[in-house]
């Protein structure tokens, strides 16, 4: 404090008194010299406060994101829809770089939703049902020391004079077709497997005998075939740029309403009897109505937040990101012009956001437009299909029919970003290991091997379940525990003696009890390197 005070004045410590008591005290007409150096001391001190209290305040201050400020200039009073994360590791469509003009334009009427392509999620998923069931073929099992487990499947063609041949791996399935004029003899089932997959190195495949081979064989092949999708819907206000602000939203303004009444119709959840994606239609515990939809086949539940239980007291909202934070895709409505940073919502199974904005064409006053833009993590492919240029909407119609479109194929396309993939790959490769088993030890009771008379006489036991055991069993347990290791981001549960006498619990599409998973398939769907990245309101 000797900087503030005078050359010639005393110390304060000399004088007894307070820094605040001279600073505050009016100084006597006789001490002039004093008072003059009093003057400068508060110049000097007041001075010093404003400099520290306006870096504190610029610490403290809430600027724009990087992105945002450089697209003031080019897009005016209208902010985009998305801004990019800070840490990245997100695309997004269109580009802000193509976000000058988003004035609606006639443009859009050359997108015809005829166009409007659904993906397959596996397109040699129903081969088998379509080519081999109707007619006479034969299966063939196999372990590859380097491959494992491997089921062949062979049909004649006679009409067309062809070889029609699925192999079935750990990776995926190879379909081919070969002339059967190219062979002098009909070949084995070694030589067609490694037709398809040069990787192939075992010597012989056992055949199948067992009579429902067809139907363990079905279900495997089509196991990733589903007509039933959930997605969630969020509300962003205006000036709202956290999760728990959105998640936090109770009110549904006439504007949302009117946008939920474009994606499907309000049900109650009370006996409802379709696909209910997750929520409770006996109780009420995930509210009282939801949004759902049936389109080109397809069913589809929509999880709003504003109609899942608000908890009081709660900022982080479980009970409705429990159903959010799982779902692989959510649509994001706007009432405002505050943009969606792209993981402003932190989960480990959101991979996509459809944004939309409601906007007022400049044209026509009364003319309601709809403005879309899509943002998903880099891993995951672009999916169809395509924006209209600009990305508005006009028709209701066709605004419906693009978002239930996009919804699917992204959905779809998020299952090959690594951390689904990898996923899959640990349940296919159980699956199917199940299944070689499975053919294996029923083919061997066919004929009657004396080392599984145990089985075959178990099985006579329980002959009006028959089928229904075994493998199918397995791949039952294997769906449910792919679907709770999505609910749980991937931590496994221990699971303790009394897990396996559990009271049954009602399911989408399931009323059987079922015993519990075997601890070798718990360790190939829970991947490790999820289990650090839970959060408390994904534990559940």
């Amino acid at each position: 404090m000797d900087r503030l005070m005078c050359e010639d004045a005393p110390r304060l410590e000399s004088e007894g008194g307070n820094l605040l008591d001279v600073l505050a005290s009016p100084a006597p007409e006789s001490k002039t010299f004093i008072s003059s150096c009093s003057n400068q001391r508060d110049t000097e001190l007041f001075e010093i406060i404003e400099k520290l209290q306006g870096s504190r305040l610029d610490e403290q201050r809430c600027e724009f994101p990087l992105p945002l400020k450089s697209q003031l200039f080019t897009i005016g009073r209208d902010l985009p829809l998305i801004l990019p994360s800070e840490l990245g590791g997100y695309w997004i469509d269109p580009p802000l770089g193509k976000l000058a003009d988003v004035s609606p334009t006639p443009s859009y009427h050359s997108t015809n939703p005829e166009h409007y392509d659904i993906m397959e999620r596996d397109r040699e998923a129903k081969a088998y049902r379509e080519f081999f069931r109707s007619q006479y073929h034969h299966s063939f099992i196999a372990v590859d020391p380097y491959l494992g487990p491997l089921v062949l499947s062979v049909c004649l063609e006679d009409e067309e004079n062809r070889l029609r041949v699925i192999l079935r791996m750990r990776e995926c399935s190879l379909h081919g077709l070969f002339s059967v004029s190219l062979f002098p003899a009909i070949p084995s089932a070694v030589e067609l497997a490694k037709m398809l997959c040069d990787r192939v190195t075992c010597s012989n495949f056992e055949v199948v005998c067992y009579l429902k081979a067809p139907e363990l064989i079905t279900a495997f092949d089509e196991h990733r075939v589903s007509p039933n999708f959930k997605f969630g819907v969020l509300c962003q206000m205006e000036g709202q740029l956290t999760e728990e602000d959105i998640l936090s939203n109770n009110e549904e303004s006439e504007e949302f309403k009117e946008f939920l009444s474009i994606l499907g119709d309000t049900i109650p959840l009370q006996g409802f009897t379709g696909f209910r994606g997750g929520l409770d239609v006996l109780h009420g515990q995930t509210g009282s109505e939801a949004i759902f939809t049936s389109f080109q086949g397809r069913e589809i539940m929509f999880h709003v937040a504003t109609k899942l239980p608000f908890t009081e007291g709660d900022p982080q909202q479980l009970q409705r990101k429990r159903h959010i934070g799982n779902d692989i895709v959510a649509v994001v409505y706007q009432e405002g012009q505050t943009p969606f940073l792209s993981d402003v919502i932190k989960s480990h199974f959101l991979h996509c956001f459809l944004v939309v904005r409601r906007i007022r064409s400049k044209h026509n006053t009364e003319e309601t437009s709809y403005q879309v833009s899509v943002t998903a993590r880099e891993d995951v492919p672009l999916f169809g299909p395509v924006l209209p240029d600009p990305p508005i909407f006009t028709d209701r119609y066709l605004l419906r029919e693009f978002l239930l479109t996009k919804l699917i194929n992204a959905e779809i396309s998020c299952y090959k970003a690594q951390q689904f993939s990898r996923l899959e790959f640990r349940t296919r490769s159980s699956l199917l290991e199940s299944l070689q088993t499975e053919l294996s030890t029923r083919s061997h009771c066919m004929v009657g091997d004396p080392l599984l008379s145990a089985l075959s006489s178990s099985e006579g036991v329980r002959a009006s379940s028959e089928g229904s055991g075994g493998f199918i069993e397995n791949f039952k347990r294997a769906i449910r525990v792919r679907s709770h290791s999505f609910e749980t981001l991937g931590v496994p549960k221990k699971i303790s003696g009394s897990a396996l006498h559990r009271p049954k619990t009602e399911r989408d599409g399931e009323s059987d009890k079922f015993p519990g998973t075997p601890p070798a398939f718990v360790d190939s769907v829970a991947p490790a390197d999820f289990k650090d990245q839970a959060s408390p309101q994904e534990e559940l």
